[in-house]
């Protein structure tokens, strides 16, 4: 068993990482979202997750313990961030799971380095930024789809425990803000190569239209699609009597 953390300089990045399970099979690596911590994203599904295979669950730019540098967020830096990664700790290849902004992430690795990518799950992702319906892009009133005011006091209580500069949240936030609304650097033709067998997860209630998921999983070669009923964004990861089934049976 593997169970601890530590930080890889990555790119300019003191990235933190954390291992959990056994070192048996192909590692699993998690992706958490925006703003978002590895605890926060995966802490209902990553003891069973680890039950049977190797877990590595790193923090991205800025996010959690990982401290902000002077650089754009953006996915194909976060891609690049994942990947150098996985080159220090000596993985050629992984199945990857990835939430949100985590899972745009992870669709930029399997795209720009599909030997690096066994099996896929992108959990609330999308590939152009008209997949989220309006309200997400331009949040102005309240809708049932956007984060309450206490999963954002989650997630400022959870930087404000863990960040290197906890002073720095409002930049961090500007930062995940800009990421998450600029051009998404995939095209159609982009996920009809796409050579990993992909599950796509959505909440019935996410930030992301069903029709577009829908279009994904018509382009994408070797793709499913489950939409869980009754899930908000930030209840899609907690569903774990409807997500853990599916992880296990897709991931093997």
């Amino acid at each position: 068993m593997t169970t601890g953390s530590a930080y890889a300089k990555v790119n300019g990045l003191e990235m933190y990482y954390e291992l959990h399970g056994s070192d048996s099979g192909r590692p699993l690596v998690l992706l958490h979202g925006g703003v978002l911590t590895i605890g926060l994203s995966f802490g209902a599904v990553l003891p069973a997750l680890a039950a049977t295979r190797r877990v590595v669950a790193p923090e991205l730019q800025g996010h959690g313990h990982t401290a902000d540098i002077e650089r754009e967020m953006s996915v194909p830096h976060l891609a690049s961030d994942v990947v150098a990664l996985l080159d220090e700790l000596g993985i050629d290849r992984a199945d990857f799971l990835g939430f949100s902004l985590g899972g745009l992430t992870a669709l930029d690795v399997g795209v720009r380095h599909p030997e690096r990518v066994g099996r896929l799950v992108l959990a609330a992702t999308h590939y152009r930024q008209d997949g989220y319906y309006e309200e997400v892009r331009d949040p102005q009133y309240a809708s049932p789809r956007l984060p309450s005011l206490a999963d954002f006091q989650e997630m400022t209580e959870a930087y404000a425990a863990v960040a290197p500069d906890p002073g720095h949240f409002e930049a961090f936030m500007a930062k995940c803000g800009a990421a998450a609304h600029a051009p998404l650097p995939w095209t159609a033709d982009d996920l009809r190569g796409l050579a990993a067998p992909t599950l796509l997860v959505l909440g019935d209630t996410d930030f992301l239209r069903v029709e577009h998921a829908a279009e994904m999983r018509d382009l994408i070669p070797d793709a499913r699609l489950a939409v869980l009923p009754d899930t908000t964004h930030m209840t899609l990861m907690r569903r774990t009597d409807l997500l853990l089934p599916m992880l296990e049976e897709f991931l093997g």
